[in-house]
């Protein structure tokens, strides 16, 4: 028996667009599922709110490392935004 035949929601995924990502609407694709989860958790949920923090505040979410630093830097150059200063 299915999750519908038994009453429960259909759950459906949305897929963020490569164009969200450049335009700061959306995080990364490439991003790992625990930066996003860390990033989701800290409510940043788009590049332009990314670009509101600092290298080292981002390092200190638990989740995010070097290599989402990295997909972070080159989303926020294609988009023309940069993290802020330390």
């Amino acid at each position: 028996m299915s999750a519908l035949e038994r009453g429960e929601p259909e759950l459906r995924v949305r897929e963020a667009s490569p164009a969200a990502a450049s335009t700061g609407s959306g995080l990364p694709p490439g991003l790992s599922a625990p930066a996003t989860r860390a990033l989701h958790g800290s409510g940043i949920i788009t590049l332009a709110e990314v670009a509101e923090y600092s290298e080292a505040e981002l390092l200190a979410l638990h989740g995010v490392g070097p290599t989402a630093i990295r997909t972070l830097v080159a989303a926020l150059q294609q988009a023309g935004l940069t993290l802020r200063p330390s």
